[in-house]
């Protein structure tokens, strides 16, 4: 620099020339300090935050930017609702506040444009950091950014156990909600008369059956479309097992030759339902009873015989001298779906509702079907459930003379013209397209015939032949599993002609049934006719062909030597492993010396509230296998035991195992369900559901649900039990999986004398639909022992209906989490 150059000199921009009013740096720092704004993240975080926007936007006509923050950091878990709560002041007009994610799993949130916005928590397998910037700008532009932070854990349950009870209303736990939604009797078509429930209503084609069981949500969207994502309308496909007789008739049920129109109501009462439900704006779920969806499915329904047994010669009945087509279903239990959007619906106890004279017992004696009849609990003359076969129908009418399977001399000695075979036509899983009101339902015999429990499926991988797990529930009986012969194309989700579909991958397989080895080992064991003992020199019954194997599934299991399980009902699994779970509700007739590895225990159970005690495995237990490789496809599985149902007072040593406590202790498990993937209650740490069907355990509390977080095959240890009834001991070496604590709770506990059965959720988890079957099922008119669902509402007074409620959480997170 040189000096003295007259007068120009280089001052190098040390000059003041800017001879406005705005204000210096160190001036706007120390105003925005001086107001306390502070921003997320500390010293570093503020700064960059500050002349990343803050600095820019003051460059305005005053000095003075909106105050913002976005809160603290907070933490949560996949599943629940988390707020962001910021503020935002200002001396002028806030214009617009906003929330932008900048970090962390993509999530929607809710109110965004204001200072307090919501989200569900996503789905993480470990602590993730979700990071969100609130900015907030005022009239004159000015703006203002914070950031904060969540982080989210994985799913954990998120409620408190509910005490079991035996109150007459459906009890869960705070911050939760129950409406009922779809009750016995509710119209389904316009111009059905509402429900006046004192046993004088008919037309029950046109209305809800009893006894809700199984069901499965399936979307719908605004334009009556199939949608999979639909949160607030779908079709709901309801299973309705049985009936409440008593309660179907103004003083019960007329004895000895039962009146027509009395038995009409009754069959009717039976079968499945598809309706559609939805949600209004208020968020309250109900049905739409004009809906053009909704249809009773009866024991009257055409349906049609697909598979290796259709025209076989023992399905021949007068209504179908081909065998190729069918009438109705009946006591259909547990429940099924596919991937391509259809229903599947399984026939259970539907033996006893068939006639059957003595003179039938004679004709067939020493006969094949003699030998059948009596494998499927047909073996001696009976009346059949509820005497619908004593009515008179009007000439030409056989819906009820079906029911009577005694052979008329009279008739073709195929079975062409009478109902000798028709008992044969049921004990299958049927398939139902819900969308289409006018398709014709299948019944899909590769999958075999029992009491079929449930058809649940494993998961489905492309190129790999899907399966479907199957429960034969009865005392001794065993666990299926159905392999497609076609591998699982992803393209096939989405088809329309969701039937045909079906027949591609239902129609032709494998039906197999578990051994399961003392060591932890198992095998599915092949029903193909022609293998090993499956063939026509087998002494207990010849096999003539596959559809004999089929129709006589029990018979060909028996002969493989399957493992005789402890009534096996609903199957479910867990789609994050693919591990399989098997509710075995009891068995008494279950003794210490036939126990076995996978049906360990044998007791006597005491009625803590006064009564008989019961002997046996009382309170049943859930088993759980791995496949081989984790392939649907594989013949070999490991094993262990879940739980064991227990009351918490019994003996740990030997009966209460998995260490049940007051807060878990459940007895007879029947239901069984895991969240669905498109939702954190089914992803990573899967929420598994259970239901109880309980005998045993009634004195201390009514049936409940329970929800669990399971472990994995293998992850308890090996024990060897004392079993003991009366003056009989033995012990009996089994697998344990590790005990459940914390992570099994006591979500629900149902009104008096019910059973909880039938759950499923819509896809964000956010509404879980349950099913009250056959409450005050003791009772009769003269005797109403429940009032429920009107007790629910307060109201103590009329007869008891099975009905569906929705089960919503307060805040709207993902039920359960």
């Amino acid at each position: 620099m040189t000096d003295n150059l007259g007068h120009i000199s280089y001052t190098d921009g040390d000059v003041d020339t800017n001879r406005s009013a705005n204000p210096s740096l160190n001036e706007m720092v120390n105003e925005r300090y001086s107001r306390r704004q502070t921003l997320f993240g500390g010293m570093a975080t503020a700064t960059a935050a500050f002349f990343g926007t803050s600095l820019l936007a003051a460059c305005g006509d005053d000095n003075k930017a909106p105050v913002v923050s976005a809160g603290t950091a907070g933490t949560s878990n996949s599943g629940r609702v988390v707020t962001l709560s910021g503020t935002a002041t200002d001396d002028g007009t806030i214009v617009s506040t906003s929330w932008t994610q900048t970090a962390g799993p993509t999530v929607t949130l809710t109110n965004g444009n204001t200072a307090t916005a919501t989200f569900i928590a996503p789905s993480v397998s470990a602590a993730t950091e979700l990071k969100f910037t609130l900015t907030v700008t005022d009239e004159k532009g000015k703006v203002t950014t914070s950031d904060t932070t969540v982080s989210v854990s994985p799913a954990a349950l998120g409620f408190t156990a509910v005490p079991k009870s035996l109150t007459d209303l459906v009890t869960l736990p705070a911050g939760y909600t129950a409406t009922v939604v779809y009750r016995l009797g509710d119209p389904l078509a316009a111009g059905v008369t509402a429900f006046a429930n004192d046993g004088t209503d008919s037309n029950y084609a046109q209305r809800a059956g009893d006894h809700h069981d199984g069901m499965t949500y399936f979307g719908l969207s605004a334009t009556g479309t199939p949608d999979a994502t639909s949160n607030t309308r779908g079709l709901m496909c309801i299973n309705h097992e049985n009936i409440n007789q008593s309660y179907l008739h103004p003083t019960g049920a007329t004895s000895g030759n039962r009146p027509y129109g009395e038995v009409i109501k009754e069959i009717e009462c039976h079968g499945v339902a598809v309706v559609e439900f939805a949600r209004a704006a208020s968020g309250a779920w109900g049905y739409v009873q004009a809906s053009t969806f909704n249809r009773r499915i009866t024991p009257f329904t055409p349906m049609v015989i697909n598979g290796p047994a259709r025209g076989n010669a023992q399905l021949k009945t007068v209504y179908s001298p081909d065998a190729t087509q069918a009438r109705g279903t009946i006591n259909n239990c547990a429940n099924g779906y596919t991937p391509w959007q259809t229903y599947l619906t399984c026939e259970e106890n539907w033996a006893g509702y068939f006639r059957r004279d003595a003179s039938d017992v004679t004709a067939r004696a020493g006969t094949k079907q003699q030998t059948s009849l009596a494998r499927y609990g047909k073996g001696a003359a009976a009346t059949g459930n509820y005497g619908w076969t004593t009515a008179t129908a009007p000439a030409g009418d056989t819906n009820i003379a079906k029911f009577n399977i005694t052979i008329d001399a009279t008739k073709p000695a195929d079975g062409t013209g009478d109902f000798r075979n028709e008992i044969n036509q049921l004990g299958w899983v049927v398939e139902i397209d819900p969308y289409d009101p006018t398709s014709i339902p299948r019944k899909r015999t590769a999958l075999g015939r029992m009491n079929h429990e449930g058809a649940w499926p494993g998961r489905f991988v492309a190129g790999v032949k899907p399966a479907w797990y199957l429960g034969d529930d009865a005392q001794n009986e065993y666990l299926y599993k159905f392999v497609s012969n076609t591998a699982w194309a992803a393209a096939d989700a989405g088809a329309t002609n969701r039937l045909a579909i079906g027949d591609k991958y239902l129609d032709a397989g494998t039906l197999y049934v578990a051994k399961f080895n003392a060591d932890g080992s198992g095998q599915w064991l092949p029903l193909v006719f022609g293998q090993g003992p499956l063939t026509a020199a087998n002494t207990t019954y010849p096999f003539a062909d596959q559809a004999d194997v089929l129709i006589n599934a029990r018979l060909a299991a028996d002969a493989l030597g399957a493992t005789k399980m402890d009534r096996p009902e609903w199957t479910a699994v867990n789609p994050a492993n693919g591990e399989m779970y098997l509710t075995l509700t009891n068995n008494s007739s279950r003794t210490v010396a036939n126990t076995d590895a996978a049906n360990p225990r044998a007791y006597t159970d005491p009625k803590v509230g006064g009564g008989s005690a019961t002997n046996g495995n009382a309170n049943g237990h859930i088993i759980r296998l791995k496949e081989t490789g984790d392939t649907t496809e594989a013949t070999a599985l490991t094993w262990d035991i879940y739980a064991f149902g227990a009351g918490a007072d019994l003996d740990a040593t030997n009966i209460n195992l998995s260490g049940l406590t007051a807060d878990n202790d459940f007895s007879s498990c029947d239901g069984l369900w895991f969240g669905r993937t498109s939702n954190a209650s089914g992803l990573v740490k899967p929420l598994m559901w259970i239901q109880t069907d309980d005998g045993a355990y009634t004195d201390v509390t009514n049936c409940m649900l329970l929800c669990s977080q399971p472990g994995t095959v293998g992850d308890g240890t090996t024990k060897t039990i004392t079993n003991t009834i009366g003056a009989t001991s033995g012990t009996q070496a089994t697998r344990i999986g590790a005990a459940p604590g914390g992570n099994l709770r006591r979500f629900l506990v149902g009104p008096k004398e019910c059973e909880i059965t039938g759950i499923d959720s819509t896809p964000d988890g956010r509404t879980v639909f349950v099913n009250i079957q056959h409450p005050g099922e003791n009772g009769n008119p003269g005797n109403i022992t429940s009032n429920w669902p009107q007790s629910q509402a307060g109201t103590a007074s009329g007869r008891p209906r099975s009905a569906t409620i929705a089960i919503t959480k307060n805040d709207g997170g993902v039920v359960g989490l």
